[in-house]
């Protein structure tokens, strides 16, 4: 099993090669070091800005592990650079080879390695003074930046969309139905994840391996269940600016969760960076023409139980054995919630079915809307896992925090709900916030 330390390793790694024809990352090794060798392999070819990895082990597995790393360059930056932190006190050596991956691997082949205490950080760094000739051609790089562009496009309309027809629904059209309408959400995430996974084979699928597992994901399907109800809810009460600025305070709840349920302290500086982050919500509270105190506070519950859904599952599915990729997780979460909804729609929201029969027949477009939501829905979940894919953590932070303001300005203009220049210094101030904490968490990561 790998440690906590070689973890780090692996993540650094797999975030931090960048962008050289081919490198040899050297280890002496145990039959630990060669089982991270091995796990690095597959992290690295998970990343999207690399290309394929060989990993040669070597004939004498107690000498050393060699991973030849061949990755793609970034063409905005002129210079690469790879940054890693030992563990165990292990020896380490770094090969840049231009020529090839047998070059590179001969080249690791010396015994010179350099002595890197625990914790050590060796840093590693290179001019892009040429191309790369494992570089992909032209024509193919046009080709992914339009596939990226189209998923970013359909990740957006997505979310926005979902966002604007359920307040559609929920305040405009007179659908006060929100669990009703979760559960409709949640019935087309069960079929379209099986068809995705089952049929189409867009990601493996993973199976459940435990009964413990499973007690697991429903204890987070139950916490899913809680942050998208109420947040439906709210959007009954509160424009979708509004909404969205609450809603821009997850990292302050992150954090807090973090810190009760693991004692996982940030830097200060992190911290700080929290206090524009609820300041401008404050500002965006007492200047919201709109306010609706109970819309409020539902908003804020499902803000803070959407955290404690991130917190649980880093925490409850940590094992490498439990872990599920976000597709094959809601493949499993989704049905669960539609059990948990089943009975609540029908206890609380009572003959939501007739009644909703009963609208289709005067207006058989109520039947449209909900298919197209729900399918929506499920979408936005395709969607997000295809950008974080297909991008880097950085653009993703990027793309996330634009998403918000994006979605404010569309409602604003659809809706025409009244808005306050203290409004939107206050949302001005949490994206803000936001930015600054993004940047605050990578700089205590690297």
């Amino acid at each position: 099993m790998v440690n906590r330390k070689q973890n780090i390793l692996l993540s650094r790694l797999s975030e931090l090669c960048l962008s050289k024809p081919c490198l040899a990352f050297v280890l002496a090794s145990t039959p630990t070091t060669l089982v991270a060798a091995s796990q690095l392999q597959t992290a690295l070819t998970a990343s999207a800005p690399l290309v394929p990895i060989s990993c040669n082990c070597g004939a004498k597995p107690w000498s050393k592990s060699v991973l030849l790393c061949s990755s793609r360059r970034y063409a905005s930056t002129s210079s690469s650079s790879l940054s890693i932190t030992s563990f165990g006190g292990r020896s380490l050596r770094i090969v840049e080879s231009k020529a090839n991956a047998a070059a590179a691997e001969a080249a690791a082949s010396s015994e010179r390695f350099e002595e890197v205490a625990e914790g050590q950080p060796v840093s590693y760094s290179w001019a892009d003074d040429k191309p790369s000739d494992r570089d992909p051609p032209r024509k193919m790089k046009g080709k992914s930046r339009l596939f990226t562009i189209g998923l970013v496009t359909a990740w957006y309309s997505s979310n926005i969309g979902v966002l604007l027809l359920n307040k559609y629904l929920l305040s405009n059209y007179g659908f006060k139905y929100p669990i009703f309408l979760t559960m409709c959400h949640m019935t087309a995430c069960s079929l379209l994840s099986y068809v995705a996974i089952a049929w189409m084979k867009m990601v493996p699928m993973q199976t459940i391996r435990s009964r413990v597992q499973f007690l697991k994901i429903m204890a987070l399907s139950l916490v899913f269940c809680v942050s998208v109800v109420f947040g439906n809810i709210s959007l009954r009460y509160l424009p979708v600016s509004f909404n969205q600025a609450i809603g821009a305070t997850t990292p302050f709840f992150t954090a807090v969760f973090a810190y009760l349920m693991t004692l996982k302290k940030e830097a200060w500086l992190t911290y700080l960076t929290l206090v524009p982050v609820v300041t401008g919500v404050v500002i965006a509270s007492g200047g919201e023409p709109s306010f609706h105190l109970f819309g409020f506070l539902i908003c804020i519950a499902a803000t803070a139980a959407r955290a404690l859904k991130s917190v649980l599952q880093g925490i409850l599915l940590s094992s490498e054995g439990e872990k599920l990729n976000s597709m094959n997780l809601l493949l499993y979460m989704a049905p669960i919630a539609v059990v948990f909804l089943l009975p609540a729609t029908l206890i609380m929201e009572e003959n939501v079915v007739g009644i909703t029969l009963a609208l289709a027949r005067d207006d058989v477009k109520i039947i449209w809307y909900l298919l197209f939501n729900s399918t929506l829905a499920y979408f936005v979940n395709l969607t997000n896992f295809l950008v974080t894919k297909h991008t880097s953590a950085l653009t993703l932070q990027v793309l996330g925090n634009a998403k918000g303001a994006v979605a404010v300005v569309v409602s604003i203009l659809i809706f025409r709900n009244p808005v306050s220049v203290t409004g939107m210094m206050g949302y001005t101030l949490t994206v803000f916030g936001v930015i600054l904490y993004s940047e605050a968490k990578k700089r205590s990561k690297s």
